[in-house]
């Protein structure tokens, strides 16, 4: 199978690049290595792609036309659209960009993929990348697909949900394939760095305090990097028609549970220094995966004491 992945050498896209590989396909990635945190680390995750056969980067972003054209050079099968500016709180200091990048750039993946040749009578497919925040604060939990949402509180929740809204349209009206990914906190080895655990993790290796927003109460669904990848390649395989997933662990852990846990990860005291709540927050997120165990035989198994362990390895072996 041939695939175009964009945002190719970031957190999750170096992980889904790999097992795409690794399982045959051939993958063509796409990555403007923008400044949102160090780009010395998606250039890292980039050569390691780089030395493994069957795969090739066009440096670019998606809302580069001549970028986007030589990305679909080798006529994908599928498109995983992971390229976006991601981040509640940042959003809300910069939600002019975030509608530029997320809902635009998302627009102009779908314009390219209604431009390519039909195949059997079949444009090729497109997974993408949505977010848990799309659910803003609604009270009933476990969330499930679909339930309504149509509140959210940032700039970054409002982009992925205009995106999907976007992406159904385009189903509707050009047969384009869709299947929507809402993950919920991802995390595992080469996490973005201002991401909570890793950002967490590097302050109490460094016996510094966590920033704590909040009484610790609040509660977060988080999935480890090897069960979303799990559930993306499920999506490539399965995407027909236009369908939503969520992509979560259905489990809830406190803040002060995540700290203390993480801290024992690392072999640390945790220290927690008390902050006010942070605009933007919600108080839970927690994934319904009943319909992605159902239609794509999504497995999560991989608790939280057992990610953090694994995430504790790989950034003590980083130094």
């Amino acid at each position: 199978m041939r695939l175009l992945v964009t945002g190719a050498c970031g957190f999750i896209g170096s992980h889904v690049c790999e097992a795409l590989v690794a399982r045959g396909d051939t993958v063509v990635g796409l990555d403007n290595f923008n400044d949102f945190y160090d780009p010395r680390l998606k250039e890292h995750n980039r050569a390691a792609l780089e030395a493994r056969p069957g795969f090739s980067l066009v440096r670019g972003s998606i809302l580069d036309e001549e970028a986007m054209a030589q990305a679909f050079v080798a006529r994908p099968d599928a498109v995983v659209h992971l390229a976006a500016w991601a981040g509640v709180r940042p959003s809300i200091e910069r939600p002019a960009l975030y509608v530029r990048e997320n809902v635009d750039g998302t627009v102009a993946v779908m314009d390219a993929l209604r431009a390519q040749p039909r195949v059997a009578g079949a444009l090729p497919k497109l997974v993408f990348a949505s977010s848990s925040s799309v659910y803003g604060t609604n009270a009933k939990v476990p969330f499930e697909e679909d339930d309504p949402i149509a509140h959210p509180v940032s700039p970054y929740a409002a982009t992925k949900r205009a995106a999907e809204l976007l992406a159904y349209t385009y189903h509707h009206l050009y047969g384009l394939d869709v299947t929507c990914l809402r993950f919920f906190t991802v995390y595992g080895p080469r996490q973005r760095p201002e991401m909570a655990i890793h950002k967490f993790a590097r302050l109490l290796l460094d016996g510094k305090a966590v920033p704590r927003y909040g009484d610790g109460t609040t509660r977060r669904d988080y999935t480890f990097i090897a069960d979303i990848v799990q559930g993306v390649l499920a999506s490539i395989d399965r995407c027909a028609g236009f369908h939503i997933y969520n992509l979560g662990n259905s489990r809830t852990v406190t803040l002060n549970e995540l700290i203390e846990k993480l801290a024992t990860a690392l072999g640390v005291t945790a220290k927690v220094e008390a902050l006010p709540e942070q605009p933007g927050d919600v108080p839970i997120t927690y994934a319904d995966v009943s319909r992605a165990v159902r239609e794509l035989d999504y497995r999560p198994d991989f608790p939280l004491e057992r990610g953090l362990a694994e995430f504790a390895t790989w950034l003590k072996a980083r130094g």
